[in-house]
């Protein structure tokens, strides 16, 4: 779904999604991640009063106006598309929050104290020019926070039965601390979140199929059955361990320079 089609699915998933995530858990986040672990991992980055974020490919932003409204800062999302921005301004009145409409890379010049990236990574398939911007536009000091899908990529056959394929180019974890030390990060905080995601994966896909002809019947029949064969993949992945699911804050010491250039 590249193109700029988030509102619609953003409305007709609104209530599967509510009804899959434990009370409380749901804040309108578009992805596998319950509530807790983006406040937790938002703590870990150090996000609190004060403290400038910025939040790459932040969607409708139902993260980014957990985090403002709970921790406290000034926050800015950035996301290519038009119509969740748009909810997400609409949806963020009384926060200070920002948004921007725009592409990523270029991530928006600095310095921020902590830069988002939740439930995205997956999507870039230059992850080490990505994160050298995101080196670049961080304070001395500052952190990256972001979650991580971590296999070998992709096969011709996978590729073929997932929808969106040209979205999802996984990465070994061991190359991913690569890239992040090449580019003058060092990981200060991991934690391993497959087995919380695959219970995620498993509530919405029962909910998409209990709401099927509701959902289907505002984003199409073909739409439905391509967001549900995603889901069962992404199930089945999980479930078997050909991807694993991560959150990692890494900082950029003051000590040392960011590199911006192979």
């Amino acid at each position: 779904m590249r193109q700029d089609e988030r509102a619609p699915f953003v409305q007709a998933l609104e209530r599967a999604r509510v009804s899959a995530y434990a009370a409380g858990e749901f804040v309108g986040q578009e992805s596998f991640m319950r509530a807790g672990e983006i406040l937790a991992l938002a703590l870990e980055a150090g996000v609190g009063p004060g403290v400038t974020v910025l939040d790459l490919c932040c969607g409708v932003a139902g993260p980014g106006r957990l985090i403002t409204r709970e921790l406290g800062c000034d926050y800015t999302g950035v996301d290519y598309s038009a119509s969740a921005v748009a909810i997400a301004r609409e949806r963020a009145d009384g926060l200070t929050c920002r948004f921007d409409v725009g592409e990523v890379p270029p991530v928006p010049a600095g310095p921020f104290d902590v830069v988002l990236l939740l439930e995205a990574m997956l999507a870039f398939p230059d992850k080490q020019t990505l994160v050298r911007e995101v080196a670049t536009s961080l304070a001395p000091g500052g952190r990256f926070a972001f979650t991580f899908e971590e296999g070998q990529p992709l096969t011709d056959d996978e590729r073929v039965r997932m929808p969106d394929a040209d979205t999802v180019w996984l990465t070994p974890l061991h190359d991913l601390l690569h890239v992040l030390r090449d580019a003058g990060l060092r990981v200060r905080w991991q934690q391993e979140c497959t087995a919380a995601h695959l219970a995620m994966v498993g509530s919405l896909t029962a909910a998409f199929v209990a709401q099927e002809h509701d959902i289907a019947g505002q984003v199409g029949q073909r739409a439905f059955d391509e967001l549900l064969r995603a889901h069962r993949l992404w199930g089945d992945w999980l479930g078997s361990g050909r991807v694993r699911k991560f959150a990692l804050v890494a900082d950029r010491p003051v000590d040392r320079p960011v590199r911006t250039h192979a």
